[in-house]
């Protein structure tokens, strides 16, 4: 077997078996071909089954050199993974990577934004221009519903089930959730659909996505980024935000009310809770409420 085939076999396990999204898979396959890039490099012709465990620890080496750890990290786990594939469908009977352990890291908390913030942000948006109303009601969803940058871009008008109260979001892998929407978000998005939306013109194949281009396209999640650092740039806003920012704002303020952390999960598409409860560390302010308010001996 040569990395060429290995590598197909392996994209279509991500696909099928695992049904993970494009952008993922991307991310794997990109993680074996620098190894094969660097195989190339110093002329080691071994294939994905010859390969051994020095061959790749010199490989983990190199990239030592240019790389981050946090980035070291991430090609190791995506080399592991992939010798793991190939061990379940018994190419080998060993992993490689077994041995080579990570580079230590801390923890990235995510940025937040204050209500007060976004607030800001949502009021500097020029609502004189058609994609004015487009944006706001993009970013109170964002913020109101925690979505991912994709998942907003690939809304359809039929996944509001606005009379329940819900939207049907498709996540990573193609899976699919209801979330809750507020009055307030409903309200911005119908005014953007029958004030703005109604008049564009819309491009063959796009008449369900929700939030249009002016060339009646679903928007790139380039555009979003750009549209939301623009806004910040207006503020004066010195954070390093993203689109991602507003979900890590919408989970972290739910937790700081109160909400269960299973709810947050949910809403939020995580497969495991572990992933959820990286927000347990954003702000602990609430914890010491929440003891002194619902333990039996909260005092003397």
């Amino acid at each position: 077997m040569n990395w060429n085939l290995a590598q197909k076999d392996y994209q279509h396990y991500l696909k099928i078996e695992r049904g993970l999204a494009g952008n993922s898979i991307s991310n794997y396959l990109l993680d074996v071909e620098k190894l094969v890039l660097f195989l190339d490099k110093h002329s080691l012709s071994v294939n994905p089954i010859q390969i051994q465990k020095e061959t790749v620890q010199q490989f983990i080496y190199e990239i030592a050199k240019t790389l981050n750890p946090r980035s070291q990290a991430r090609i190791i786990s995506g080399l592991k993974s992939f010798f793991n594939y190939l061990v379940f469908e018994d190419y080998r009977s060993d992993n490689p990577m077994d041995l080579i352990d990570s580079p230590q890291i801390g923890r990235k908390l995510p940025d937040t934004l204050s209500e007060e913030e976004i607030n800001m942000l949502i009021l500097a948006i020029d609502l004189s221009k058609p994609e004015g109303e487009r944006n706001r009601a993009m970013l109170e969803t964002l913020y109101g519903c925690g979505l991912r940058v994709s998942e907003l871009t690939s809304l359809q008008i039929s996944d509001l089930y606005f009379e329940e109260d819900f939207i049907k979001v498709t996540g990573k892998g193609d899976k699919q959730r209801f979330v809750p929407i507020s009055n307030i978000n409903k309200k911005y998005i119908n005014i953007y659909r029958k004030e703005i939306r109604i008049h564009q013109s819309v491009q063959k194949g796009f008449d369900d996505i929700l939030f249009l281009n002016r060339r009646g396209k679903q928007l790139t999640r380039a555009m979003v980024f750009t549209i939301i650092k623009q806004l910040a740039e207006k503020i004066g806003l010195k954070k390093n935000i993203s689109p991602h920012t507003f979900r890590h704002s919408f989970a972290t303020h739910l937790l700081e009310n109160g909400a269960d952390l299973r709810a947050i999960q949910q809403m939020l598409g995580h497969e495991s809770i572990t992933t959820t409860e990286i927000y347990m560390h954003v702000d602990r302010t609430h914890l010491a409420e929440v003891m002194n308010k619902f333990h039996p001996r909260k005092t003397e």
